[in-house]
Formats: structure tokens, C-alpha cells, sequence
């Protein structure tokens, strides 16, 4: 028997049920601040409208991920009429490796290593800031692809499914978006002023 979500209880509970996916989902789109928590009211809201509507063709969960990324894209679009300028989002704590988004990267200092130094740790953790910082520069498509692939950690098959896109778009924009990811964080890590430690220079401090 299909759950009551329209009634004022259950809505609570669909609503406490799913906001960390709603959350993080929006803050990894959108990056941090206070707009999180509006956008996150303004995806409920839809979702709660949409309610009557929604016979259960597709999960809810695929249902609510459709609407948080348009509500990001919303978002999105009106940074882009305001001009107002992103900050770089920091490390998230349950995707501290960034390989998996680099996987096109060229062998550097950042590959292959099983044991690592702390001059290594904290090359690691200037990579992912400056993935995070890139993340919001890309194309809204890839953006979204990359967020819902890697840290959501969905099939091509969901996203598809969220996105409304064919499987090979889906895996088109997986591949476009990690190749101009790893140019971003590229370009970012040799820019003037961000240097890369290494184990002297650290001992030398």
C-alpha cells in the first residue's frame, strides 16, 4: 500500500526522510552558503506539489534528485544574470580522494602513490579544493553528471533516469566533463601563487 505523503505527517516524515540527499546534493552543485537552505525549501515545496501527480513510475528518490538539479539550475541561471562570482567550495569530507574525478589526468605528482607523505596529504587536499573550485566552473550538464556520478555515486542508468537524457549523452558528458575537469584543476594547481610543496621546501620551513 502506497504512502500517505500529501497528509501534514507524512510529508514530514518524506521531508525528514530525504533532506541530507536534498542537502548535499545542492551544496554540491551550488557550492556552500546560506542559499542552500532556500533552495532546499524551494525543492520541497515543488516536491510537495508535485505529490498528487506523481503516480510512482519512477523511485521518489529519482524524483526528488530531478528536482533538486533544476531547482540548481534555476540557481544557476540567476547567478549568471546577477554576474555574482563563485567561492571555491571546500573538501568534502566522504570524497577525500580526488582521483576518481581526474582519471584522464596525465601521470604527475598526484599518481600512484599508496603511502603518503604529509607533504603529499597536503598536495591531496589543495587537489580537491581546486576540484571543488572547478567543479563550479564547468558546463551545468557536466556539472551535474560529475556531481550525480561520482559523489552521489549513481548509475549511468539513474542519472539518465533524473536527467532525462539518453545513456550515451549520459556517458558523453561523463567523459567531456572529467577531460575539462582535469584541464581546470590543471591550470589552478600551476597558477602563480598556488605552488606545490615537496618534502624539501616543507623541511626547509
Amino acid at each position: 500500500m502506497r504512502r500517505d505523503w500529501t497528509s501534514p505527517e507524512g510529508f514530514e516524515s518524506l521531508v525528514r526522510e530525504h533532506q541530507s540527499l536534498v542537502f548535499r546534493t545542492l551544496h554540491r552543485l551550488t557550492g556552500p552558503g546560506t542559499h542552500v537552505e532556500d533552495l532546499a525549501q524551494e525543492v520541497f515545496l515543488r516536491l510537495f506539489r508535485a505529490l498528487p501527480e506523481f503516480r510512482g513510475d519512477a523511485q521518489l528518490s529519482t524524483y526528488l534528485y530531478r528536482i533538486t538539479v533544476n531547482v540548481a539550475q534555476d540557481e544557476w541561471k540567476r547567478r549568471r544574470r546577477d554576474r555574482e562570482h563563485l567561492a571555491p567550495i571546500p573538501t568534502l569530507p566522504d570524497n577525500p580522494d580526488p582521483n576518481p574525478w581526474l582519471e584522464n589526468q596525465p601521470p604527475g605528482p598526484f599518481a600512484g602513490a599508496h603511502t603518503r607523505t604529509p607533504e603529499q596529504i597536503l598536495s591531496d587536499h589543495e587537489t580537491q579544493r581546486a576540484v571543488e573550485a572547478a567543479l563550479l566552473t564547468l558546463p551545468e550538464i557536466e556539472r551535474a553528471v560529475l556531481v550525480l556520478y561520482h559523489q552521489e555515486e549513481l548509475s549511468y542508468e539513474g542519472i539518465a533516469a533524473i536527467l532525462n537524457l539518453p545513456l550515451n549523452t549520459v556517458r558523453t558528458h561523463l567523459h567531456r566533463g572529467r577531460k575539462r575537469l582535469a584541464g581546470l584543476v590543471q591550470q589552478r594547481l600551476a597558477a602563480p601563487g598556488r605552488p606545490i610543496p615537496c618534502a624539501s621546501e616543507r623541511r626547509a620551513g
